[in-house]
């Protein structure tokens, strides 16, 4: 029996398609500079590169302040993604805490490596600043079919999370790297055990594999979240992440997300998008020009 069964929820390939192609024919009405604007308030402004050091971290998040000088009509980004060991200088570099540290961590992107490890890495990620951690889903455990391992893991790393916090109140999302399950339904059960244990957010993809977001896992992921609400009243948050790259990817995937489940989703508390690249597009498509603040 799927995990998915417990919510009286499987995946309809057929259903989803013809809601994805109504959805790509209507993104040129949706499209507009408010949404735009919108889907840049909800970005997770990230550089996860080899060759990233203090001093270019530093530079991405100085770019990020200066953004209300610069374009006083667009938000700041939800936050900036980086590795672990630059989460303090994401602190102490950003003008407002309303701009988060998210930290990759748990031996990301692959998550293969001793739980011990991974836990220790985001302990440390936590106590020098983050506010939110992004860990990867054991595949190692889950394509073996040992849910109960990878379940595991996430769940540890909540308490992990927690006791590092103390008083403050740190995020937890799970990437699922879809473009590696073997198909809808390991998305939707990835899925549901990723609520189960503890996530504030689901996401799509890590960005280092061929196939990251597709809006096919995401309307599959959406339709989980909602499923589990309605069964917890838990709303948990939605981040597609890897490949969003162009200001229509990021209309069709807030449409995804207005569609399935509802306006009250479309903040940055309940939606993200993980991108290096998208923030020059939209400020592009607002602007009517090529702009490469960024």
């Amino acid at each position: 029996m799927s995990i998915s069964s417990n919510y009286g929820y499987t995946p309809d390939s057929e259903a989803i398609a013809h809601k994805l192609e109504q959805i790509a024919a209507s993104l040129e009405g949706v499209a507009s500079p408010e949404i735009y604007k919108a889907c840049f308030g909800l970005m997770d402004q990230t550089t996860l590169s080899g060759d990233d050091t203090p001093a270019s971290v530093r530079a991405m998040v100085e770019k990020v302040n200066a953004l209300p000088q610069a374009f006083p009509e667009f938000p700041l980004p939800a936050s900036c993604c980086v590795y672990p060991n630059f989460a303090s200088v994401v602190a102490a570099a950003r003008a407002t805490k309303d701009l988060h540290v998210t930290c990759v961590a748990g031996c990301f992107p692959s998550s293969q490596s001793f739980l011990e490890v991974k836990l220790r890495e985001i302990e440390l990620a936590v106590r020098n600043g983050a506010d939110e951690i992004d860990i990867v889903l054991a595949l190692n455990s889950f394509l073996a079919g040992d849910y109960a391992a990878a379940g595991g893991e996430i769940k540890a790393a909540r308490e992990c999370i927690d006791k590092a916090a103390g008083d403050r109140k740190v995020i937890l999302k799970v990437i699922l790297e879809t473009g590696l399950l073997p198909g809808v339904q390991a998305i939707a059960d990835a899925s549901f055990l990723a609520m189960e244990n503890g996530a504030d957010f689901i996401k799509t993809s890590t960005g280092k594999v061929k196939v990251n977001a597709t809006p096919t896992a995401a309307y599959v992921m959406c339709e989980c979240i909602k499923k589990f609400y309605e069964k917890t009243g838990k709303k948990i948050g939605f981040k597609p992440a890897g490949g969003v790259s162009s200001a229509l990817d990021a209309v069709c995937y807030w449409t995804i997300v207005s569609s399935v489940l509802g306006k009250e989703w479309l903040n940055k508390d309940l939606f993200r998008f993980g991108v290096s690249s998208l923030a020059n597009k939209l400020l592009s498509a607002v602007e009517q020009k090529t702009v490469t603040h960024f």
